[in-house]
């Protein structure tokens, strides 16, 4: 197989080459967005030392309770939308919200790629624990090209499933009327992104940069359409595609939907005690074995393609997902820097091989079609050959 990418991952058109890592966590300045400070401190370690030093919490439940007040109805409605996959996060907030505050949350649900089935479950154990949800699941066939085209485009065939993830809800939330939409963690605060992106995300076309890794799906759809034989129009329909991308800012504002609300604004964000809260309130169960390329049991185990996003993550950029877990267990004082780049040498850039079989499938794609896609995607000042094997550069020290 031979292709010729489009450009459409513009993030990694603004990575620095001299590979510097945070003196504070296990993150390094790859990730985009990431802000270092002249001490070498990334933007999320700064924000921990707010979160942790300098926020009134009190005062910060006062001004989410002011928010819930003014949406909370009288009349047994739905007040406030919650995404969830059913994982620990979006479960803690949902069920925080009905029980805590009084609200009358919808959880609603854009289908992982593959459940896992313990993340089915947890999605049932979630809705039996007292909170309504709507599943959607988009056209199948569609899904998979799409998948394909995006591992290609922008190296992370997860990339479809964050397509909906991200506009469905608010779709949801212009068709029923509620204008509260409630995430749980501020992603760029906690895990190092722009600072300047508080709360709440308000809609505009910045959203193509934070989420859509600077590209809109019309524009990649197109492309797609022009140079890929795998993809045709005679694939979907017109209605197979509203919800992969938001709905028209000025809709939004004119029905009162003012952006992503985050509940670790108003409360300590911590994922292990997330964990904790959901296991004894909605069921949640972690894996019996920890996930590929990390040390922890609760963290991406709803999809069974989960574990390429983040090892496609590691190829652009050096950075997996035991790096952004350990980053957040040394910032939350669980875990010593000393132990966390312990944790990064024995797993980081681990291969998800449990449903390597399944994800060739799913995409239609052969082995060695995967590793040419996976190459093509690994950045010289990232990545050098060491008797014929690929290493990184510079790794965590």
């Amino acid at each position: 197989m031979s292709f010729i990418k489009g450009g459409f991952e513009k993030q990694i058109n603004n990575l620095p080459k001299d590979i510097k890592w945070c003196k504070k966590c296990v993150m390094s300045n790859q990730r985009p967005r990431i802000i270092f400070d002249e001490n070498g401190i990334c933007s999320a370690c700064k924000y921990s030392e707010t979160k942790n030093y300098n926020i009134n919490w009190t005062e910060r439940e006062k001004e989410l309770e002011e928010l819930l007040n003014k949406h909370r109805r009288k009349d047994g409605y739905w007040d406030v939308i919650v995404p969830s996959s059913g994982g620990k996060d979006s479960a803690y907030v949902a069920h925080q919200l009905k029980y805590k505050y009084n609200m009358n949350p919808l959880t609603v649900t854009w289908a992982p790629l593959k459940y896992t089935d313990i993340g089915w479950s947890n999605l049932q154990s979630k809705i039996n624990s007292g909170l309504s949800n709507i599943l959607c699941t988009p056209n199948g066939n569609l899904q998979k090209k799409l998948a394909r085209l995006c591992l290609e485009e922008l190296g992370d065939a997860f990339h479809v499933f964050v397509l909906g993830q991200v506009s469905f809800p608010f779709h949801m939330a212009l068709k029923l009327g509620i204008k509260l939409v409630f995430y749980g963690e501020n992603g760029e605060l906690e895990y190092s992104g722009d600072p300047k992106l508080d709360r709440p995300f308000k809609p505009s076309e910045d959203w193509v940069d934070q989420h859509f890794k600077g590209s809109k799906f019309e524009d990649l759809l197109e492309y797609g359409l022009k140079n890929k034989s795998y993809l045709n129009e005679s694939d979907f329909s017109k209605a197979d595609l509203v919800y992969y991308s938001p709905p028209k800012i000025e809709d939004l504002k004119k029905a009162g939907i003012d952006g992503k609300h985050f509940y670790g604004y108003y409360h300590k964000w911590i994922p292990q005690e997330n964990f904790y809260y959901c296991a004894e309130n909605t069921g949640f169960r972690p894996n019996p074995e920890r996930t590929e390329g990390t040390y922890s049991k609760y963290t991406s185990i709803d999809d069974k393609m989960d574990g390429f996003h983040f090892y496609l993550r590691y190829i652009k950029f050096g950075l997996g997902r035991c790096s952004e877990d350990a980053a957040h267990e040394i910032r939350d004082g669980h875990i010593t820097r000393e132990e966390g780049i312990a944790l990064m040498r024995k797993y980081e850039g681990e291969f998800p091989k449990k449903y390597f079989k399944e994800f060739l499938e799913y995409l239609d794609i052969n082995d060695n079609e995967f590793w040419e896609i996976i190459d093509s995607w690994r950045l010289p000042h990232i990545w050098g050959k060491n008797n014929n094997e690929w290493i990184l550069k510079n790794p965590v020290k």
